[in-house]
């Protein structure tokens, strides 16, 4: 069994707030940021996860070509909770040269870019705004946050939708085993867009009412943008551990989930054995949950594979919306609050649990002692990922 991995800081910026206490505090009053979609004109009737702040954010002046919603975004996150003082502590520690970044995103600056071509449709030119390997390309969040952070070490981003800030993890733990690096900046941003908001209403899966993951009458999701950043390291520093991560690709269907889990199931026992823990021994799993009709579906199947109905899981999507390639993180996030501070988030916006959906899926937020979490993250093509989280015993 390889050592454990610490997550000695965290921090998460959503619909529910700024920050870990915002999160923490909506999570156990059971309160949604879910808000009707008010993002650019003429918006498509759903519920979107907005983080208010975003456009007032400034960036740093040698920073400014990099100005584009997604890294205002990651700034916002990064300025909370102490994260950048914890990333300071950690380059005196090893260097800057030994401090890595690994961040995913779905979309990164996609907006700087539909913006663009609004103007130029407008006007017959590009805006002198405009910087393609600052703000679109995937690379420029990594680029961005290694320069704001002033490290050196190396840094990539993994772009594999949903699932995108959960496999940082498994990154950052190659990383740090091969002796690449003595701790890892983890994350993930994504910021909301018009290509994402008419890209998922045109496959129909986007609700007009508040998504209600497991519910009886569940019809899709609500679009939610976040950043969140953690930083792992090898020694001893938190009680919070990466104990163990799967990963796994079935390639079914570009949009659509295995009817049955199977790829879903293949990452959650990749976890269990990586951390060599029995499906007995967890408490909790955060579950991808989206709220479309295949998703739960399939996801219940893989959940009973692989623990039967016992353990007890919910989807904090109702309450953050899906922040897409964000969403590895934000509940990486979740599931460290949980084990910090005893307890199970329930499900907002979830009245009805579906009677052909099995699993033990909790709607009301209850305290608990809370040892290991397992945090489930899909992304399209059957791109699957599952992070187990633990308490380090004193």
């Amino acid at each position: 069994m390889p050592p454990p991995l610490y997550v000695s800081a965290f921090t998460a910026t959503s619909a529910l707030g700024t920050g870990v206490s915002a999160t923490l505090d909506a999570l156990q009053s059971g309160l949604s940021g879910l808000r009707r979609n008010d993002f650019q004109a003429a918006p498509i009737d759903t519920w979107i996860g907005r983080v208010d702040g975003v456009e007032e954010e400034q960036l740093p002046a040698e920073l400014a070509d990099y100005a584009c919603r997604n890294n205002r975004l990651a700034q916002l996150g990064l300025r909370q909770d102490g994260f950048i003082d914890a990333v300071e502590r950690a380059k005196e520690a090893y260097g800057a040269h030994r401090v890595g970044v690994i961040l995913g995103t779905s979309t990164s600056g996609i907006l700087e870019t539909e913006l663009a071509y609004r103007a130029y449709q407008r006007n017959g030119a590009w805006p002198d705004t405009v910087r393609y390997r600052e703000q679109h390309n995937l690379f420029g969040l990594a680029d961005f946050v290694r320069k704001r952070l002033g490290l050196r070490g190396p840094g990539h981003v993994i772009s594999t939708a949903c699932s995108s800030s959960a496999k940082v993890f498994a990154g950052a733990a190659r990383f740090l085993r091969q002796n690449l690096c003595d701790a890892v900046v983890v994350g993930g941003v994504d910021s909301l867009s018009l290509t994402t908001l008419y890209g998922f209403t045109s496959l129909e899966l986007v609700s007009a009412q508040p998504c209600r993951p497991w519910d009886a009458s569940r019809n899709g999701i609500s679009i939610g943008e976040a950043a969140g950043f953690a930083l792992l390291e090898k020694r001893e520093s938190s009680e919070i551990t990466l104990a163990g991560y799967g990963e796994s690709s079935d390639a079914y269907h570009m949009s659509t989930p295995h009817p049955q889990g199977q790829g879903a199931a293949q990452a959650m026992r990749a976890a269990l054995d990586t951390a060599q823990l029995k499906p007995e021994q967890i408490d909790y799993v955060n579950l991808h949950g989206t709220g479309t009709r295949s998703n739960d579906a399939a996801e219940d199947l893989a959940m009973l594979e692989v623990f039967g109905p016992g353990v007890r899981c919910s989807s904090t999507k109702g309450a953050t919306g899906h922040t897409l390639g964000a969403a590895g993180i934000m509940e990486a996030v979740i599931s460290a609050l949980c084990l910090r501070h005893g307890f199970i988030p329930g499900c907002s916006n979830t009245t009805e649990i579906d009677p052909q959906l099995k699993a033990n899926f909790v709607r009301q937020t209850s305290a608990t002692a809370v040892h290991h979490v397992l945090s489930n993250s899909f992304g399209f093509g059957g791109n699957n990922c599952s992070l187990l989280f633990s308490r380090a015993r004193p």
